[in-house]
């Protein structure tokens, strides 16, 4: 084992490498209880989609360590399963089976775009700005679902939203986890988002505001007969529209770009990096994009590599064993389903916020003094949370660029592949429209 994982080599141990593997589940095992909520209200099985979550996240953690040989974990991704329940499921219309088979299909797209090596070209297409704009859009959408959630931004008729009752027993509970997860995340603790939860939970349950339904801690695994396999109970004919291929485009660039911003990032704090490459690159991505097709096929929406894998390469992760820790907590998590009762909105609205906070920072990288930049950028920044929609977020940034840099003269720095995702998104409006 130590010689397949070259513990020798990277300097680590048995010891640390099972430390850095339990850090980076508690890290992401927040997941666990958030994507079941939000794919609920997309109309899944919660009990199910907590299954599959766990599966696809062990499988995926799995495949990455043993293929890849990196302590990078993978599960459902948030953003991700906001756009699959609110703008897919919800905004357009499409039944969750049919949006199950896209994230299929993208991951499908992501295996032969890895295995034939044309990732780079697909990456050098889409303008850095723009992919930092998207995963700022995104950051901000989810926030806001966090706060719909927590019940401190409410609807009004008058202004759209406003602030919510502040005093309500549950907006409170919602508040106080949101204080106690940003002390957590201020001060450094790793796993302050899990923690903030459990802290939450444990306040609802003690004052009231959260009821237990019973059936103890621990419990056999819930049944997956709900969403597995129902990636495919649809119709064929829904499948060849202009409204499906937004759908798979969209999963396939956020998952496809959020990856590698993960997989480099994560790795050249470990220090795997060399000559600005990442050795075992197809095999990480590849892990990524099989770990995706077999989430859809078991019931949840894309999965992908996260960044709180950096909290155990911290705690001294540096080869795929930590990985294989991981994935085997993912499996024992199978058998505390019973806490999803006491996982309410209220309990992961501050998740949903922090979350949204991190992932907003790549607003730094846009250059904001120009406005061929800057204009297509914000118009994807600031549409999501507004149309409540990534997908739309995303159409607006790629329907503006090519304009703005055509009208700047800088028409040639477009890539083709832009153009032609012009034409693509102004198709989805078209229809949109109808």
């Amino acid at each position: 084992m130590d010689r397949y994982f070259g513990f020798k080599e990277h300097g680590t141990t048995y010891g640390r490498e099972s430390i850095a593997g339990l850090t980076t589940f508690l890290s992401m095992a927040y997941i666990l209880f958030v994507n079941p909520l939000i794919l609920g209200d997309a109309g899944m099985d919660v009990q199910a989609v907590f299954m599959a979550t766990a599966l696809a996240a062990a499988i995926g953690t799995l495949i990455m360590g043993i293929l890849a040989k990196y302590p990078i974990a993978l599960a459902p991704g948030m953003g991700l399963n906001a756009f699959f329940a609110y703008s897919v499921v919800i905004g357009m219309g499409i039944d969750w089976q049919l949006a199950l088979f896209g994230v299929f299909v993208s991951g499908i797209i992501f295996i032969l775009i890895t295995v034939f090596k044309i990732r780079e070209v697909i990456i050098n297409a889409i303008p850095a700005e723009l992919k930092n704009a998207a995963a700022a859009g995104i950051g901000l959408f989810i926030a806001f679902i966090g706060l719909k959630n927590a019940g401190i931004v409410v609807s009004d008729e008058a202004t759209a939203v406003s602030l919510g009752h502040i005093l309500n027993g549950p907006t409170l509970l919602a508040c106080f986890g949101l204080i106690v997860t940003v002390l957590f995340m201020v001060r450094g603790i790793q796993g302050g988002i899990f923690y903030g939860m459990i802290l939450t939970a444990i306040v609802g349950l003690i004052s009231g505001i959260i009821t237990y339904t019973g059936g103890g801690i621990v419990s056999t695994p819930p049944s997956l007969a709900p969403t597995f396999g129902q990636a495919f109970n649809i119709q064929m004919a829904d499948v060849f529209s202009v409204q499906f291929l937004i759908v798979v485009l969209t999963f396939l660039f956020v998952d496809f770009f959020d990856t590698a911003g993960t997989l480099y990032g994560v790795a050249n704090q470990a220090g795997f990096i060399k000559d600005n490459k990442l050795p075992r690159a197809g095999k990480a991505l590849l892990a990524d994009s099989s770990a995706t097709s077999i989430g859809a096929i078991l019931g949840t929406s894309t999965t992908t590599a996260y960044i709180e894998s950096s909290a155990g390469v911290a705690a001294g992760g540096r080869t795929g064993f930590a990985s294989i820790v991981t994935a085997g907590l993912f499996v024992l998590a199978m058998f505390f389903s019973p806490l999803l009762s006491v996982v309410t909105e209220q309990v992961t609205a501050a998740a949903l916020i922090v979350v949204g906070i991190l992932m907003a920072s790549s607003l730094r990288f846009i250059d904001w003094t120009k406005l061929e930049i800057a204009i297509p950028s914000f118009l994807t920044v600031v549409a999501m949370p507004l149309t409540y929609s990534i997908a739309t977020g995303i159409a607006f940034g790629f329907l503006f660029y090519p304009i703005t840099m055509i009208v700047k003269g800088r028409g040639k720095e477009v890539h083709p592949i832009m153009y032609a995702l012009f034409f693509v998104f102004l198709a989805y409006f078209i229809f949109l429209s109808e």
